[in-house]
This record gives structure tokens, sequence and C-alpha cells, in this order.
């Protein structure tokens, strides 16, 4: 499974932005996915996770209620809308896929990384 995440960018504080994660290969559809962010200076955090069906979804405490993760199995797409961003969501974004079909934090269980996308906001 290769990913290609999109969608990043410089955005004021209390704005939104939804990112995009592309996959290909014909598993996309049985794997449990995930976004994590690194900011700078720190180590790379869970932000989400969705289950192979997204019924299962699973947040980090400190985007819950402004996050939100989903996915289109036929576009073989994972998104995340981030609204209410604030200046401490500034990261690099990276979408990953899990050996697993369910919703998992640990960011162990992943084996697919994407490149990751930059956000930026500015307060």
């Amino acid at each position: 499974v290769q990913l290609q995440a999109s969608g990043g960018g410089l955005v004021q504080a209390g704005g939104s932005l939804r990112l995009s994660c592309a996959a290909s290969g014909h598993t996309f559809s049985s794997l449990g996915m995930g976004w994590f962010r690194q900011a700078p200076g720190k180590e790379r955090d869970f932000v989400a996770s969705i289950s192979w069906g997204g019924g299962t979804t699973l947040y980090a405490d400190s985007v819950k209620g402004r996050f939100t993760i989903s996915r289109d199995n036929a576009k073989n797409t994972v998104y995340l809308q981030m609204n209410s961003l604030k200046p401490q969501d500034t990261a690099v974004y990276y979408c990953a896929a899990a050996g697993a079909s369910i919703a998992i934090i640990d960011e162990d269980e992943y084996i697919y990384w994407g490149q990751g996308t930059e956000v930026t906001v500015s307060s």
C-alpha cells in the first residue's frame, strides 16, 4: 500500500482544513487507517484512527470535538476534517495504514506510512 497525503497549508486560528490520504493497492478497504502528527522538535503523536468500514473511530483528547476522520473505500481515500484549528495543531501530519482492520492508537501497529503534509496555524 502506498499513501499520498495532501491538503495541508497555512490557516489562521479558528479556521479549517481537510486533509486527504489517497491509497494505492487493493487491500486499502480492509485496513484500519490513522493520522499522526509531529510538531517541530517533538515526537510523532496519534491524532485519529478509523476501522476498515468506518464504524469505529478513535481520537486523541486534544482533537476530540474538533477533528473528524472518515474514509471512502470506493475512492481508496481517508480524510481528516480539522475545524477550530489552534496554533498548537501546527505539525506535519502523516497518514498510515495499520496491519489490522480495526482502529488503532499504537503507532507501532501501523506498517505503511505516507510522506506527510504540513499544517501551519497562525495566531
